[in-house]
């Protein structure tokens, strides 16, 4: 059967603003698929919402659409995206004002039912942190979203639909719903299903499939600058071949889809609402220039809860960061804190962020950062009452004292906790073209339904291969992990993973013997106290490992130099390991 061919336009909400325009215009596209939702801008869309009750999702969308609306309906491209946000049905209804004010007939349709809020009450009980097992207790929810499947979005294009806009699904739903819908796949096709959340995952984050962010970027990308965005060629039986529209930049590689599969995920056990993808199956293969092609995914049943993400108001907190230079670091950073205490007398969190060198060629180079952070639910106490004492010791504290800000008052943030709920507390709705609402059933579990991802161990696992590359007691060299090994890392809530992988047989076998938790430890020191989960992964040569509460309570949260865990993976990759010699270059 002829493949349906899926492009991605957006990573994020901020992500670049002509890569619609790119995708519809640059080549064949059945379908082209946007994700604006990651875990921190539902509060984002908090926060707009309260200043203009009419907004509540992702205004860039609208803008992107009037570019290419007429090129859409004249080549018959279908539109999914979860741009709606906190209010899928308004985004629709602006969707639809902007057809009618460019004279342009296409129906639309909008996904709900993610929005728990006006049931939260009820589901109180529930919801515990799906991390950490604490109760919800008296914390007050601002928004509570449930990760819809790929059903309704299936359903609504079935019905004629031609944009499908929703709110929170899971990402690779928006994948999953047009080849659910285009080949006619039955709830219980676990392995076509998986095959296609393998490819939504791939596409979801745009461009970081194509040569974006990837740890081998100027030996394997030939043109950088302007990455092209990419595209799933996805066919009846679940496979699929990653590429992108010809002529754009970037690349698409094996080790560019890797990197991208090993973003943002826990377990091989990827749990999703309608079925859990096998990551452990998962084989890439070069077909071509730009292509890889994606085989052998197997899928089974849901567990039947489904994943809920709560974002809450964590308090006030209001931030200073003091610049020491040049010699005494240490000492430097004591005194201001000294100073700051007698100056202070309430609590206060201080982090050392030591960018120093030694004999450094600029005056930047020779500068450490001492950031101070307080947090509570007072504004005077956490407002200038500190930053106030921290321009204070200005002129009485340590030689060289500057700060990068002046004073502020305290600031709210948030906190963002996961959660999982039983399947029939979700009512997913389809709200049709012509107004229709259609209620979408859950797939119920099977009487013995796989296991929870949350209860799975790198020892229910497949193990790596024997080490059969390199002699473990042979001529071994210093140098840093990044020489042969390639990393992508990322947030999940408060929990931070990092993917490794290999580009050859011979190195995934040493990387899958020598990296275990303890060699993990070793190269993580701040993860001493944390739990962490290594979990290999034959098949693409590569090792994930997930760093419980690294990142606190999240993104809006953290006051982590990296808050989200992004450089994570490439800080990993400068520490300095016992490499064989036989595997260098």
């Amino acid at each position: 059967m002829t493949p349906i061919r899926i492009a991605n336009c957006s990573g994020f909400y901020g992500d670049r603003f002509s890569a619609l325009r790119e995708v519809v215009t640059g080549g064949p596209v059945d379908v082209v698929t946007g994700d604006y939702l990651a875990e921190l801008t539902l509060l984002i869309l908090f926060r707009s919402r309260a200043k203009d009750p009419s907004r509540g999702y992702a205004t860039t969308f609208l803008r992107q659409l009037e570019e290419v609306l007429g090129e859409v309906a004249d080549r018959g491209i279908s539109v999914v995206v979860n741009a709606g946000g906190l209010a899928p049905a308004a985004c629709a209804d602006a969707v639809r004002d902007l057809a009618e004010r460019l004279g342009v007939t296409l129906p639309v349709a909008h996904v709900e039912g993610d929005d728990l809020m006006p049931k939260i009450d009820s589901l109180h009980a529930d919801l515990s942190n799906l991390d950490t097992g604490e109760p919800l207790g008296h914390r007050t929810p601002l928004t509570a979203n449930a990760y819809l499947g790929a059903w309704g979005i299936a359903r609504a294009l079935d019905e004629g639909a031609r944009i499908v806009v929703t709110g929170r699904v899971t990402d690779a739903s928006l994948v999953v719903g047009p080849a659910a819908s285009r080949f006619g796949w039955a709830r219980d096709d676990w392995d076509r299903l998986a095959g296609a959340v393998v490819a939504g995952h791939i596409l979801e984050c745009g461009a970081q499939a194509t040569g974006g962010n990837y740890s081998f970027v100027s030996e394997d990308v030939a043109d950088p600058i302007h990455p092209g965005f990419p595209v799933a060629e996805l066919y009846d039986d679940g496979s699929s071949v990653i590429t992108k529209h010809p002529g754009t930049g970037g690349a698409v590689t094996v080790g560019t889809v890797t990197a991208q599969l090993l973003y943002e995920i826990a377990s091989p056990l990827y749990a999703g609402p309608d079925v859990v993808t096998r990551f452990d199956t998962i084989s890439l293969e070069q077909d071509g220039s730009d292509r890889v092609r994606v085989t052998g995914v197997r899928g089974e049943p849901p567990s039947g809860s489904i994943k809920v993400a709560l974002n809450m108001l964590g308090g006030l907190r209001n931030k200073m960061e003091l610049v020491l230079t040049g010699l005494d670091i240490e000492a430097k950073a004591e005194l201001a804190l000294e100073g700051l205490r007698d100056a202070y007398p309430h609590p206060f969190e201080h982090r050392l962020v030591r960018l120093d060198q030694q004999d450094a060629p600029t005056n930047e180079q020779a500068a450490a950062l001492l950031k101070l952070t307080v947090r509570g639910d007072d504004p005077k106490v956490l407002g200038r009452a500190f930053s106030n004492a921290a321009v204070e010791l200005a002129l009485a504290s340590y030689p060289g004292f500057t700060l990068t800000s002046p004073p502020g008052d305290a600031t709210p943030y948030g906190i963002y906790w996961p959660a999982l709920v039983p399947a029939e507390h979700v009512e997913q709705v389809v709200v049709h073209a012509d107004g229709r609402r259609e209620v979408i059933p859950h797939t119920p579990p099977t009487p013995h339904p796989a296991p929870s991802p949350q209860t799975i161990t790198a020892d229910s696992l497949a193990q790596p291969r024997p080490a059969s590359g390199s002699d473990p007691l042979g001529v071994v060299r210093r140098m840093p992990l990044g020489t042969l090994i390639g990393a992508r890392s990322g947030d999940k809530g408060g929990n931070a993973n990092v993917g490794f992988w290999a580009r050859t047989d011979d190195a995934a076998d040493w990387l899958q013997g020598w990296l275990d938790e303890k060699a993990f430890r070793a190269l993580l020191p701040e993860a001493d106290e944390l739990h962490v989960d290594v979990f290999p992964l034959p098949n693409l040569r590569a090792v994930n490992v997930v760093v419980h509460g690294l990142l606190g309570e999240g993104v809006a949260a953290s006051t982590r130099f990296d808050p989200q865990a992004k450089g994570l993976g490439e800080y990993l990759r400068s520490r300095l390991v016992d490499i064989p010699v036989t595997l260098l270059p």
